[in-house]
């Protein structure tokens, strides 16, 4: 980021990315962007206040730029930065009524006027760093403000829908087959390029052993995970890891997240109210036992990260910011569909360190009982994939956008 033309495409960046996140919300009433329906999601307007907060936080104060809020919004929206200082109960973030919807607005104004008069002056490498990492930062809470809202949405009765209904028929065609990408195995470079921007838990690069593999060409559908759920696969105990097998009997699941079956059929909830299943369409919703449970029934494995990332090509470019991919793609990819688990615990690359100050809190310290996920999903905003992005969440962890590709050992 040298000279007056990258500050530039900088400056450009940081308004359309700020913008999405306003254009992502609009849909929602001041009273849809202030309830949390759960511990692990955030209200939107908590998303819209604390991404303005990681900016003016990590960017303008360092900079010198101070008295852009209130004193208590340096404890109300930080997240998880203990080096930064005290932090509001994460369950309890539905009940700050206050500030209202506007008055967040009126933050986000303050801050971005604040970080492009910034942006005007002569910055070193390291402030412009912290403004392109707070726009990385924002992008994913653009996908956390949808996959959180769709799971307020689905709470209601109503079945009520954040985007307009989908015009597009179901495609009765019958699902492809299952086609498989032969990997000869061997040692692999694994990690993204550190002349490209990448979250530090994707380095340093370094090499991996893959044995020989084969690996799906598409993801699952929702017709193969129904062929699972007819066949028992949720009662068959023979199928589960043991802690899989304790979820499916505490939390009663019988089928991924926001789907239900009634007179009418199986139907799920999405982002446009609640549809039948489109049977051709990749599977979302489902947790890393359900993905186990399923790759066993098939007679198959979930892959590990790093055959994940040898296997797969880098995603097609794309602007750094834009409205998010079909939000039900009808035809599987290895990106743009939903974030694809991996039989791999989170857990450091080799020779990885944290880095300096409250931002080495990114990821670092959540590298524990976790499993990483790959690809991107429907609602990952345009420009934020890359094959090397490692995503993590729990085990048990359905409300996002994650599904299955399968794997298989090589001859």
């Amino acid at each position: 980021m040298n000279g007056q033309m990258s500050l530039d495409r900088l400056a450009r960046d940081f308004e359309r990315v700020r913008a999405c996140t306003e254009t992502l919300a609009a849909p929602l009433s001041a009273e849809d962007q202030a309830v949390q329906s759960m511990p692990d999601a955030s209200p939107t307007k908590w998303h819209r206040a604390h991404t303005t907060w990681f900016f003016e936080t990590f960017v303008l104060g360092p900079g010198g730029v101070e008295g852009l809020s209130p004193e208590p919004y340096a404890v109300l929206f930080n997240s998880y930065y203990n080096a930064v200082g005290e932090q509001y109960h994460r369950p309890s973030r539905g009940l700050l009524t206050r500030p209202g919807h506007d008055e967040v607005t009126e933050y986000r104004k303050r801050v971005d006027a604040a970080v492009l008069d910034l942006l005007g002056s002569n910055l070193d490498g390291e402030f412009l760093s912290r403004i392109e990492v707070g726009l990385h930062h924002e992008q994913q809470h653009q996908e956390l403000l949808l996959t959180d809202i769709k799971h307020l949405l689905s709470c209601n009765p109503l079945d009520p829908a954040y985007a307009d209904e989908r015009t597009q028929p179901e495609d009765a065609a019958s699902v492809p087959a299952m086609r498989w990408f032969d990997h000869a195995g061997g040692i692999v470079r694994i990690g993204c390029d550190p002349a490209l921007f990448h979250f530090d838990n994707e380095g340093p690069v370094h090499d991996a052993l893959v044995h020989p593999f084969q690996l799906a060409r598409r993801l699952v559908t929702n017709s193969e995970y129904l062929a699972f759920i007819d066949d028992g696969g949720y009662g068959r105990s023979e199928l589960w890891l043991s802690e899989g097998w304790h979820a499916v009997q505490t939390h009663g699941w019988r089928a991924p997240q926001y789907w239900r079956q009634d007179h009418g059929g199986w139907s799920a909830f999405t982002l446009h109210g609640r549809e039948a299943i489109r049977g051709r369409e990749p599977l979302a919703h489902v947790s890393y036992y359900e993905a186990d449970a399923f790759a066993r029934w098939a007679g198959a494995r979930l892959p590990t990260e790093q055959e994940w990332e040898a296997a797969t090509a880098e995603p097609e470019p794309a602007p750094l910011c834009g409205r998010a991919v079909s939000m039900h793609p009808l035809v599987p990819s290895p990106y743009g569909a939903a974030w694809q688990w991996t039989s791999s615990s989170y857990s450091a690359y080799p020779g990885y360190r944290p880095g300096d100050g409250a931002l080495g809190e990114y990821n670092g310290k959540f590298m524990c009982n976790q499993y990483v996920l790959r690809g991107s999903s429907c609602a990952t905003p345009a420009g934020h994939a890359r094959k090397t992005y490692r995503n993590f969440f729990p085990p048990e962890a359905r409300w996002q956008f994650s599904g299955i590709r399968l794997a298989r050992d090589g001859g």
